[in-house]
Order: structure tokens, then C-alpha cells, then sequence
């Protein structure tokens, strides 16, 4: 059986005591991927981050120009944590934080850039109605022309019939190695967006 990662009382109950931990890589390296689409973004973009949870990838990307973030998770010690985050490194909070399930966003905008850093991993515990229940919320939420990043473990994550975006691997992260003899694995970057209208 899968962790209970898609569960709230699971997260509430590690980040009691979880200060900082980062899913898959660091959050500078998560810079180095994200770059080239940043560059391309108006330093004003809205942009939402999904799970945040204990990383600090918002801090990284407020440190980049970006400040009209989103950070969203939905246990709210997150939340309580994120804020304090920035105030640690900037001295004042500029961000938004908000207490929301990704599988059932209401929000009142739309993002040309979603971000996620291992936050569908832990919804797809929940099996493959949870991934496109998060994937339906994600894309009524992408502006036209819009991109959704998601940093992930599997090779297969968005390999689901009746996806509503458009899905591909962007880039391979080759994972480092503690003996020459290990296998070859990656994370994955994909690249989601509606799809185009003359495509199936």
C-alpha cells in the first residue's frame, strides 16, 4: 500500500515536527529547470504553487523578481511556516499563503505558471482519480497559453486516459549515484498545457 500522503492528518502530523525538508532536490537546482520559463514571465506573473509544504522554493522564487505567488497546501501548518519563512529571509511577507485542496480549487484567478515539487506524487497516492481530480483543478485554473510544471519520481505520472492537459517530459534529472554500479534513474519535469484544439 502507498503512504499516506495524500492524506491532511498525515501531513499534520510530520510537519509538527518537520522544520525543512525538500522532495527530490534542492530548491537551487529546481531553479536551474524552472529558469528558462522564468525568464520568459513578466516579473509580475501570478504564479501558484502547489503543496508547498516544508520547502522553500518560494523563497528561491521571490528571491528571482517573482512576489505575486500563491503558495498553497492544505494543512495550515504549512502555512503558518511559510510566512514565517519569508520573514526570516526578507523581512516582511509579500506572498500569499492559502489553506486550499489542490484536487478542488476555487480561486479567483487564472496562472499562466503552476508549479509543483512532488505535490502530485503525493495526491497520486490516492490513486488515479485523485491525479485527475488535481489535473481538472489545475487546468480551469491555467490562463490560455499557460504552463503547469511538476517535478515528479515517475515515468508515468500523467500517462492517464482522460487527462484534460496535455502532458510531456520536459527534462530527465539523472540522480546521483552512491556507486558507479548503481542503475541510471531520473526525476522528471513535465510539462503540462491545454491542449491545442486541432490536436485529440
Amino acid at each position: 500500500m502507498p503512504p499516506d500522503f495524500d492524506q491532511q492528518s498525515y501531513w499534520h502530523t510530520r510537519f509538527e515536527s518537520e522544520k525543512a525538508f525538500e522532495w527530490l532536490m534542492p530548491s537551487a537546482r529546481v531553479m536551474e529547470v524552472l529558469s528558462p520559463q522564468l525568464q520568459s514571465l513578466p516579473r509580475d506573473s501570478a504564479i501558484l504553487h502547489l503543496g508547498f509544504g516544508t520547502s522553500d522554493l518560494q523563497n528561491h522564487l521571490r528571491g528571482a523578481g517573482f512576489t505575486n505567488i500563491t503558495n498553497l497546501d492544505f494543512e495550515p501548518i504549512a502555512i503558518d511556516r511559510g510566512r514565517r519563512l519569508e520573514q526570516q529571509a526578507f523581512g516582511d511577507v509579500r506572498m500569499e499563503y492559502l489553506v486550499a485542496d489542490a484536487t478542488q480549487l476555487h480561486l479567483p484567478c487564472k496562472f499562466p505558471l503552476v508549479i509543483d515539487k512532488c505535490a502530485a506524487d503525493a495526491i497520486a497516492c490516492g490513486g488515479e482519480h485523485a491525479v485527475l481530480s488535481v489535473a481538472r483543478s489545475v487546468a480551469k485554473h491555467l490562463a490560455p497559453g499557460g504552463i503547469w510544471l511538476s517535478l515528479s519520481y515517475s515515468a508515468s505520472r500523467f500517462q492517464i486516459k482522460g487527462l484534460p492537459l496535455e502532458a510531456e517530459v520536459l527534462t530527465k534529472l539523472p540522480i546521483p549515484k552512491a556507486r558507479p554500479t548503481d542503475p541510471d534513474l531520473y526525476h522528471y519535469c513535465y510539462i503540462l498545457r491545454h491542449r491545442h484544439p486541432a490536436r485529440p
